[in-house]
């Protein structure tokens, strides 16, 4: 069981640095935000699930659900002793 352990703290250290990575490469949710109308209509606007960003935030909602679940198995033992 200590080997299992180890290895589930392990991935969750990769999973904080990665997320944490993920977070700083996004741009800010303020930017475009002087632009009156017209921005949502623009081909990045329609298509913002196929871009960089899109992808961005689908990884990150992903790597933040690990970092929970993780989080969680690894305090199950402290929960129930």
């Amino acid at each position: 069981m200590d080997i299992l352990h180890v290895i589930l703290t392990v991935i969750l250290v990769l999973d904080c640095v990665v997320l944490t990575a993920l977070v700083l490469l996004q741009e800010g949710k303020s930017a475009g935000l002087g632009v009156i109308s017209g921005a949502a209509e623009t081909y990045w606007g329609k298509n913002k699930g196929r871009s960089m960003e899109g992808t961005l935030v689908k990884v990150t909602k992903v790597a933040a659900i690990l970092f929970m679940v993780l989080a969680v198995i690894l305090n199950i033992n402290r929960i129930w002793a």
